[in-house]
């Protein structure tokens, strides 16, 4: 598999580097591209496992607004109008929604690691990227993101997804001196720990419009 990296920060799968690659061009000198930008006929094969999310004031969740095959295939069903972070177990839920509020609202691309679990025993690991799209009035509340294995798997698709469980996650900036419009993964990322998400992302949010790196 392909890998680029940013100091420690690594992405393995070229469906994440190639939609990246995508939001990064479209969005130009802009902080995030307008939703109306996305072309489906120009995303071809990733398509699949692709999906969009919004923010639902009527569930009060950030749901699916579309969701890939691929990714439907993952967890045996539909999920159109589910909640993103309901996907994740282990208490994760919380956390997982104040990410993607934090990624839209501070327009920060986030990337997170997860270990998924199937019923039957089976286990596979991820990684999925959350993108902010504008709305032609200046709204942000929409991402568009991936969710991509680790490593090939037979079982996958198959056998659906029970849950997943957060590994890690990282907020990304643009390297200094860089304002998007390149390629390469024209990023550095924010280090986190895998506990006490809620407080570290707070102190995150916080350290990347102040210029202090978080301790």
């Amino acid at each position: 598999m392909n890998r680029n990296e940013t100091g420690w920060c690594a992405v393995r799968h070229q469906t994440i580097i190639d939609i990246y690659d995508y939001w990064n061009r479209l969005r130009g000198a802009s902080d995030a591209p307008l939703k109306s930008q996305i072309e489906p006929s120009s995303l071809g094969h990733l398509l699949p496992s692709l999906f969009i999310l919004e923010k639902n004031d009527d569930l009060g969740a950030v749901t699916f607004r579309l969701a890939g095959t691929r990714i439907c295939d993952l967890f045996g069903r539909d999920l159109r109008d589910e909640s993103f972070a309901e996907l994740f177990g282990d208490g994760h839920a919380d956390d997982i929604e104040a990410t993607l509020l934090g990624a839209m609202h501070h327009v920060i691309p986030t990337l997170l690691n997860a270990t998924g679990y199937s019923t039957a025993g089976h286990q596979a690991t991820f990684e999925i990227i959350v993108m902010p799209l504008r709305c032609e009035n200046g709204c942000r509340a929409r991402l568009l993101g991936a969710i991509a294995p680790s490593a090939a798997a037979s079982w996958l698709e198959i056998v659906p997804l029970d849950f997943l469980a957060l590994d890690r996650s990282r907020l990304l900036r643009d390297k200094p001196g860089q304002n998007g419009g390149g390629s390469n993964w024209p990023y550095t990322a924010v280090a986190e720990p895998p506990h006490g998400f809620s407080v570290v992302l707070g102190r995150m949010m916080s350290s990347l419009f102040s210029g202090v790196a978080p301790r």
